[in-house]
Formats: C-alpha cells, structure tokens, sequence
C-alpha cells in the first residue's frame, strides 16, 4: 500500500521506544505490523525512550513536577555518561523542582505521570490539525495516555480506542484513597467514552465490564503476546547440571521464597540432587523476601546471580541479545507470578517472551485459569504459586525428564504475537470507523 494510501493513527504512549519496559515493548513492537496492515502511526510518547526513525515521532515533557523529575532522570542518565556530572545536573534539577514537587505530592496524590496528558492534549491537538487522523489510539501503562486520548476525542469528535495493561481496580488495592478514586473514575471514562476497549485478559475483562455494564462489546480481551526477535538460536544441548533460570525482575510480591520452599523439599527426598541443579538468576536487583530466601537455603553453591547482562564489549554483544542467548540455553525458565489478588487479573509479559523461546517452562501461577491453560496446552509446567509439594513434584518431574534428555526445544511456536494482537486491533478499529461513518 502507498503511503498516501495509509491510515493515519495517533498513538498516545508515555513510554513509547523505552528498552526494558514491558508498557514500551507492548505498543512498540506493534508499530512495524501496523504499517503493514495499512496504518501510518503518529507517536506522541514521553522522551524517555529513543526517537524513532521510522514513523513521526513527537516527544514531550510532563506539565508537572513529579513526573518532569521522573523524565529528565532517564533522559540524562542515558546522555550522560559520567556519574558525577550526572548526580550535579539531578540535584540542580531536584532542588529547583523540590518546592513544586511537595506541593503536587501533598494535593495530587495519584499517578505520577499524570501531567503528561496535559501535554501530549496540546502536541496530539496540533498534530490532528495537520495530519486529519482516522483516530486516537491511546495505550497504557501510565495512564496519562488514556486521559489525553479522552480529553482528543471529546474535544475533535475522533474515535478512541484505548488499550488497558494492567488491571485499574482490583481486590486487595491498597494505594492511597485519592489514587483509588482517580483509577476507578478513569476506568470508567473508558468504559463509557471509548469506542473500542481492550485488557489483556479475560478476568479483568469481566470484572471491568461488572462494573460498568455500559461498556458492553465495546470491550474485549486482546492478548499482547511478543514477536520472537531474530537472532542466532543455537539448538539445546544437555549439560552437566539442570539449570533452571530466572529472567527478569524480583518484587516483595513476586519472589523465590515459595520455589526455594519447593526446591527444598525436592532436595530433601532427594539429597543427591544438589550436585544436579543451579538456580541461575539474571536481571536487576534482588528483593528483600528472595534476599532472606537465598541466605536461608542450605546450599548457597546452587543458586548463583548473573545481575543484568550489558553489552559485551569483547564480542560486540548487545545485553539483550546476551539474555536471549541464555534464555535459550537453560534447561527450563522459571516464571514467577506472585501471590496477590492483582494476580488473578494479570498475566506477566515475561510469559510470552518465555514462550517464543520453546524452552521448557516451569511456573509459579496464582488463582489464573486464562494463564495456567495457556502454558500447559503447550506442554508446560503450572502449578500453584502457593504450593510448595506441587513444586517439589514439578522440579522432580523436570529432573527425570533431564537425566533422560528429553528437554528438547518443543519446536511449537507460541501462537501469542505482537503481531497477531495487531490484526485484531486493526480489525476492530475499522469495524469501528465504518460504523461510524455508517451512521453519519
């Protein structure tokens, strides 16, 4: 299709081209298959991701203190490369801003990029002037994007379609009252105002359409999924012990005291095993419940941590193309989804990256029957992220499959894509516009 011939979308994302970031890779990775489905996109993000070469690219600072903060702090760590320099220009930046910053924490307790959306209401206002979009497509994690994207619509009369990637209310919430109200207020602009609604699964669907029964089937479940990415995928090849990795990020609610609790019990029926199996750890920082966890098990030599993988100055690797090699090379991958009532409505993004690599996967899974059939209808281990016997028959299961080589890559590949998550959207969105323009 000619580029004349494109539709032209207005994205509306915060964190839009910012490496690392599970809201940035949701949105960013659809971009190449929305230009193939016919769609010229126009992004309007925040600037702490890369600009990007392809497609117009528009990159603003917040309105408000807190988040302006919280931008320029990504901003020059990744332009700044002396930390001294660094740390100078952020205590400048932070004493300067401090009195605002009180102020704003002190009356506007709610999501810290917030002031965004003021912002990107006056960028996309200018942007729609020029370029005439077929519609605004506003897409989380900060829900700036979403108020901008209402604030467009409301004021230029252009469909809104708005993607959702974390439950905004859910059992057990504990955040400050303010915080509480703006969330279900927001969730309910959505469920009223937007043309087209989607979550990433099925319970916070229901529950956001329990809610809001006007919502109706405006809303849907689109399941972001992840594209594989290319690179040199080396086949699998048994070794002398049954690495069990761990890739990513540990949190208070979403760490190894349980596994530890289900390795132990392996272990314990077991005793010889601990010359079998490591427990290899890659990403950012430990928590303090998997920090007590580790310095509690019995056998340090088993677990080790790898910290995050950076490039390689020797052999030009990127860090990314580092974990992949790893992610593909352990005898399984340990999937951690906590164990909170947030949980039940959640599904994490690590999931569809362990997916693609079709590496056996071992995971911790709390009260979400959407997730615990999408891993075992592909042959994959979920067991309940409580239970610390069913882990220790898991693990027990995994390691006779190992000491029998039978831990091939499954050669399925996942069926949960960026790209296939695209072609609904583009489907439901004309849809969408047709029947609006049916009605005009």
């Amino acid at each position: 299709m000619n580029d004349s011939n494109k539709q032209v979308w207005l994205v509306l994302s915060h964190g839009f081209n910012m490496d690392g970031r599970a809201a940035s890779q949701t949105i960013t990775d659809k971009i190449p298959h929305l230009i193939d489905l016919g769609v010229e996109p126009v992004v309007v993000s925040a600037i702490t991701g890369k600009k990007d070469k392809v497609v117009e690219h528009h990159q603003v600072l917040p309105a408000g203190p807190v988040a302006l903060r919280f931008d320029l702090r990504h901003y020059l760590k990744q332009r700044i490369s002396s930390r001294v320099y660094y740390r100078i220009a952020m205590t400048a930046i932070s004493l300067l801003l401090l009195p605002f910053i009180l102020i704003e924490k002190i009356f506007i307790r709610i999501e810290t990029h917030w002031s965004w959306a003021i912002t990107a209401y006056f960028t996309g206002a200018r942007i729609i002037r020029k370029r005439n979009p077929a519609l605004i497509y506003s897409t989380g994690g900060a829900y700036s994007a979403h108020i901008a994207g209402y604030w467009l619509s409301r004021r230029f009369g252009l469909p809104w379609i708005a993607e959702i990637h974390d439950p905004m209310i859910f059992p057990g919430q504990t955040t400050n009252k303010m915080r509480m109200r703006f969330s279900a207020w927001l969730e309910g602009i959505i469920c009223k105002h937007a043309d087209v609604a989607w979550w990433f699964t099925d319970e916070v669907l229901k529950r956001a359409q329990a809610r809001h029964p006007e919502l109706g089937k405006r809303g849907h479940c689109i399941i972001p999924g992840a594209d594989a990415p290319e690179f040199s995928r080396a086949p699998y090849q048994r070794g002398k012990h049954l690495v069990i990795g761990h890739f990513g990020s540990l949190a208070e609610t979403r760490n190894l005291e349980i596994f530890l609790q289900g390795l132990r019990r392996a272990l314990k029926r077991n005793p010889q095993w601990t010359e079998d199996i490591r427990l290899h750890l890659y990403g950012g920082g430990v928590d303090a419940v998997s920090v007590h966890a580790i310095k509690d098990f019995p056998h340090p030599r088993m677990i080790e941590q790898f910290g995050r993988l950076e490039t390689d100055p020797k052999t030009g690797e990127s860090g990314r193309e580092r974990v992949l090699k790893r992610m593909n090379a352990v005898d399984c991958l340990l999937l951690l989804h906590g164990t909170v009532p947030f949980c039940e409505e959640y599904i994490p993004s690590k999931t569809y990256e362990y997916l693609w690599t079709q590496r056996p996967i071992l995971a911790l899974v709390w009260r979400n029957p959407q997730m615990e059939h999408m891993l075992r209808e592909l042959g994959h281990w979920a067991v309940k992220a409580d239970d610390a016997d069913s882990i220790a028959t898991a693990i027990e299961e995994l390691h006779a499959r190992w000491m029998q080589d039978d831990l091939a890559d499954s050669g399925i590949p996942s069926p949960y894509t960026s790209k296939a998550a695209t072609q609904q959207i583009v489907a439901l969105a004309r849809e969408c516009l047709q029947h609006k323009s049916s009605h005009t």
